[in-house]
C-alpha cells in the first residue's frame, strides 16, 4: 500500500506518494513528488471510488477492487493509487504540478492527513465535493 511522507529537497518541503511496488509496476512509477506549498486542500474520502474522476490514461484499474495511475478529465489529470474497503487521502493541488488531484489510500487515512495539515501550519486544509475532514 502506498504512503505519504512529506520531505525537504534543496530547501523546498515536498509531498511525496510511495507506491508499493506492485502499485508502482501498474502505475510505472514509483513516486509521486509536488511542492507541498502548491497543496490547496487535504480530506479523507471514505469512499474510495468516489476520490475518482475521468477516465484512465495511464496505469490499470479493476473494477470494484483497485486503480493505480493517471485518470483526465476536464480540469486536467488526477493521480490515484486506491483500494476497495479502504478509505482515501484526497489532496488538492492548486496548480496542475502535474496532477491536480492525488488520490491515495494508505493505512491511516484521517493520521496522514492530520501529519499533512499540521505541516501545511493550517487547521482545515479546506473543504470540497463529498471529502469528509479526518
Amino acid at each position: 500500500m502506498a504512503h505519504l511522507d512529506v520531505e525537504r529537497r534543496a530547501e523546498v518541503r515536498t509531498l511525496v506518494v510511495r507506491l508499493s511496488w506492485r502499485e508502482a509496476l501498474l502505475a510505472r512509477r514509483r513516486a509521486v513528488v509536488v511542492p507541498l506549498a502548491e497543496v490547496r486542500a487535504a480530506g479523507v474520502e471514505p469512499d474510495w471510488w468516489r476520490a475518482m474522476r475521468g477516465t484512465p490514461v495511464t496505469g490499470r484499474c479493476r473494477p470494484g477492487r483497485f486503480c493505480v495511475g493517471e485518470r483526465e478529465h476536464p480540469l486536467g489529470r488526477d493521480f490515484v493509487a486506491v483500494r476497495a474497503g479502504v478509505p482515501a487521502v484526497v489532496v488538492d493541488l492548486r496548480h496542475p504540478v502535474p496532477f491536480v488531484r492525488l488520490a491515495v489510500s494508505v493505512p491511516d487515512a484521517a493520521q496522514a492527513v492530520g501529519t499533512l495539515r499540521r505541516h501545511l501550519g493550517r487547521d482545515g486544509g479546506g473543504e470540497y465535493g463529498s471529502v469528509a475532514s479526518g
